[in-house]
């Protein structure tokens, strides 16, 4: 007998749960339907693959290759970033604001945006190549002619390589984005372990930028060829954006990205000086988990950047949204890497675990409060409003170089990671009642709140719900 109501029970219980795991599905359709969400998570999918390919590359390496040359390509790569992202990595900002708007004359933008970055990195890079004796042992490899112009070659395709994601992301299309990011990053570990023993001392260097140079016609193609054409269609009602108005926008997010820049790459630069070869190796693996990090906020940013510039109405909704999604995601994944910094870390050797860990552990931390920075900043890009964003920028840059720079001399490569920590907390303070004020840009004010429900609460339709009405203030006829 009791076994019957409970089989009964069971086809309802089942048809109860079908609808709800088709909710959540249609649900979970129509969220990722939402370009700032499909962008977004196309950006950090691309961060948490070319983060975790980046983590093997430096194990194997480290395996496979001395710390000595560990140390002295580290200190390359680092230079030849800072390099071509003063041209490249500074126009991102420029690119997702603008290709979004750009209409059919986006492919001239794009082109454009290459051309000044490639005759920059030339300008940049010959003046870092005549000194790169006073640089330190890390830079002896690249004096003479060839390794000059190899070096020269190398920072211009790495600048148009960084500037590319940012076109797939103004065009909508980030989804290419961890495809490409992650497919360079296999091949780059295959190179590497295959050239360990046929050319050591040249391995690192080769494997890094052979697969760059490779990919740079391939996903132009697809830009050109496919997704542009695509975009033309889209946006062939929109005005593009004069000369004089992106000349604004990069006077002051230009600014602000070289500072950014600074603070990526001069310090492990000065690590690199002050230290070696040695040090710099313990310092940069690091620094280089704690930047993954750091990127999931700014690809929710840049998306939100894009969005605004698509449709600048759905600018605080979107605010919003990004806040939220962005604590659900980088809340935990910021917990998870301080509690497993030691361990990870020691899988490159304990040397790298026992320099390392402490300054992986306070990067982390120091992700949470640059988050409401970032998402800020993404905020005013949308906005044009670059001259505030250069303001914040200059302001973390030297907050954060001046403190490590006394913090490095008094506690060693720590106090790097002790000075970024206060710094962001100091700036996300600063920031927080501009940041208020975009998420309720769309929200009416507490005097509106007000009026309107006194309206309400003396409206006809009011008296007839049957529930007692306010007392009237005094002086009032009845």
């Amino acid at each position: 007998m009791t076994d019957e109501p409970l089989a009964a029970s069971r086809p309802m219980a089942l048809g109860l749960r079908r609808p709800n795991v088709a909710g959540r599905y249609r649900e979970l359709r129509a969220h990722l339907r939402s370009p700032l969400y499909r962008n977004a998570y196309a950006l950090m999918l691309n961060t948490g693959v070319t983060g975790l390919l980046g983590v093997a590359y430096w194990l194997l390496a480290a395996r496979h290759y001395s710390a000595v040359e560990v140390g002295r390509a580290s200190a390359i790569y680092a230079a030849m970033s800072l390099l071509s992202g003063l041209t490249a990595f500074s126009l991102l900002g420029a690119v997702t604001r603008f290709v979004p708007q750009s209409g059919r004359r986006t492919g001239f933008f794009v082109r454009r945006a290459y051309l000044f970055s490639s005759l920059a990195s030339v300008l940049v890079a010959v003046p870092f190549l005549l000194t790169v004796r006073h640089w330190g042992a890390s830079y002896a490899q690249l004096t003479g002619l060839i390794p000059g112009l190899v070096f020269i070659a190398c920072v211009i395709a790495w600048g148009i390589f960084t500037l590319q994601d940012g076109v797939l992301t103004g065009l909508r299309s980030a989804k290419w984005v961890p495809l490409e990011n992650g497919a360079f990053g296999v091949v780059k570990i295959v190179l590497l372990l295959a050239l360990a023993t046929a050319v050591p001392a040249l391995g690192i260097d080769i494997s890094w930028m052979l697969p760059v140079i490779v990919s740079l016609p391939l996903i132009n193609l697809l830009i050109f060829g496919k997704l542009m054409p695509r975009h033309h269609l889209l946006t062939s009602d929109s005005r593009p954006p004069a000369t004089r108005q992106i000349g604004r926008f990069l006077a002051g997010d230009y600014t602000g990205a070289l500072c950014m820049l600074a603070v990526a790459n001069l310090l492990p630069i000065a690590v690199a000086v002050r230290s070696g070869p040695g040090m710099t190796a313990y310092f940069y693996m690091a620094w280089t988990v704690g930047g993954v990090l750091d990127l999931l906020a700014v690809n929710m940013a840049m998306s939100l950047t894009v969005e605004g510039a698509f449709d600048s109405q759905t600018l605080a909704a979107n605010c919003r949204s990004a806040l939220r999604r962005m604590l659900f995601i980088l809340v935990p994944a910021a917990t998870l890497v301080a509690l497993i910094a030691r361990p990870a870390l020691s899988l490159y050797g304990p040397r790298y675990a026992a320099y390392g860990a402490p300054i992986l552990e306070l990067l982390a931390l120091a992700t949470l409060p640059k988050m409401l920075t970032e998402l800020y900043l993404g905020a005013l890009r949308a906005q044009s409003r670059t001259r505030l964003v250069a303001v914040i920028q200059v302001t973390r840059c030297v907050l954060i170089l001046g403190l490590a720079l006394g913090l490095t001399a008094v506690m060693g490569i720590t106090g790097a990671g002790i000075a970024a920590l206060a710094s962001q907390l100091v700036i996300a303070l600063a920031i927080l009642p501009g940041l208020r004020r975009v998420l309720a840009a769309d929200r009416p004010g507490p005097a509106a709140v007000r009026r309107r429900a006194a309206r309400r609460a003396y409206s006809p339709a009011a008296a007839r719900t049957g529930r007692p009405a306010k007392a009237r203030p005094e002086g009032e006829n009845s």
